[in-house]
């Protein structure tokens, strides 16, 4: 017991270390990067565009590196190296002299704040694992929203302002890692680098059937991010104001339910939650292509968010069934670089329907595939759950 209460509370310092970093790292790609690129920097579109995408490609890509790194070091000096690359790059991409330096710099951020999150997923307790990942995904949808709204609200003002803000953010970030003391075991760090593979390898076999479903869920979100505005603008007929307020009350409402709905899947089954989850949020991006009006829009971005706070926690505690124990940052970046996948295709997907078929149809098309998901884990039953079935039937 003792020891559980010792795990919890190096988790829940690891997510506050996050907190910081994800609200600096979102502030700065999302809001300040594309206005400060453009209008102060003088750089075009389709660099700033390359940019972002670069910086996933190097959050992504980290992963497995960063993983194996964990299970051998000591997790500190993982997350120091971390905390130096956002920093670093936070000030190369702001004072960059060259395209290449700019473009350096955001890759930076991506390559730092990864290893971070794999310290957060490592240090969760099997013991109440969705209501943890519900605590994980609080924290990154406030420092989310906190850090786009509150750096588009200073950009009007001063940029450089906003500026100031952020790098305080990442400072603070800095300085809750300095105590930082995370669960260690020596021994584990000393498993042959093959066996590691091997009982990975395993796991990932085993897991097979639901790497389809990790890409897809990703590939779906990102298919809405770069056309989103366009249609909250185009076909829902919404000015930026009413969209940003859709946005606001929807993730206010996840944010809000994401620990409750953790710790109601840790006493049901996580399977009830995906299934009600992801159909819930297929149906509700169905319907919300037929509405106009904002008071209308609003039912519909609480119902999303609702749904959202449901499927997620469910969704990683289920990853987290195919984690090996002796080597979770290992795992955990393998898993990550998966769904990491969707990240990097998603947008391009979505951006190449809607030129060709509209917003709309790259809408639906999103929905159709989060519905698949649903009825996926309507239908299937994962190995790890028949054998656990298996081991508490009584003998014949």
């Amino acid at each position: 017991m003792k020891r559980n209460r010792i795990r919890n509370s190096t988790f829940i310092h690891a997510v506050s270390i996050l907190f910081f970093i994800e609200f600096a790292r979102s502030g700065f790609v999302f809001s300040y990067l594309p206005a400060y690129a453009a209008n102060e920097l003088q750089l075009s579109a389709s660099v700033i565009g390359i940019a972002i995408s670069i910086h996933y490609v190097a959050d992504t890509l980290i992963k497995c590196v960063a993983g194996f790194w964990l299970d051998r070091l000591n997790p500190r000096l993982i997350l120091y190296f971390s905390l130096a690359c956002v920093t670093g790059g936070l000030l190369l991409a702001n004072y960059a002299g060259s395209v290449w330096s700019f473009v350096t710099g955001t890759a930076l951020i991506g390559i730092g704040v990864s290893p971070i999150w794999l310290i957060c997923l490592s240090e969760v307790n099997p013991v109440g694992r969705a209501s943890q990942m519900g605590m994980l995904y609080t924290a990154w949808f406030a420092s989310l929203g906190g850090g786009l709204v509150i750096t588009n609200f200073l950009i009007d003002h001063d940029i450089f302002t906003a500026f100031t803000v952020l790098m305080a953010m990442c400072c603070a970030g800095c300085a809750a890692a300095l105590p930082f003391e995370p669960e260690a075991n020596s021994a584990l760090r000393q498993i042959p680098l093959k066996r590691q593979w091997i009982e990975l390898r395993n796991k990932l076999v085993r897991m097979k059937p639901l790497i389809p479903g990790m890409v897809l869920q990703t590939t779906a979100g990102g298919m809405l991010v770069p056309i989103l505005p366009g249609f909250a603008a185009n076909t829902l007929e919404l000015n930026y104001s009413q969209y940003s307020l859709l946005l606001l009350v929807g993730g206010i409402c996840a944010t809000a339910l994401l620990i409750p709905m953790g710790k109601w899947t840790d006493r049901l089954h996580y399977r009830v939650f995906l299934v009600i989850g992801f159909g819930a949020i297929t149906a509700f991006l169905f319907g919300i292509t037929f509405i106009r009006g904002l008071a209308y829009m609003i039912p519909f971005a609480v119902l999303i968010g609702i749904a959202f706070a449901a499927a997620m926690p469910a969704w990683n505690a289920l990853m987290a069934r195919y984690v090996p124990q002796e080597h979770p940052g290992m795992g955990w970046g393998v898993l990550s670089s998966v769904e990491g996948i969707g990240v990097m295709i998603g947008p391009a997907i979505g951006g190449a329907i809607a030129g060709i078929y509209g917003e709309t149809a790259t809408v639906w098309i999103s929905a159709g595939l989060l519905g698949v998901i649903a009825l996926f884990y309507f239908f299937f039953t994962p190995a790890e759950d028949k054998e656990g079935a298996s081991r508490h039937m009584p003998a014949s």
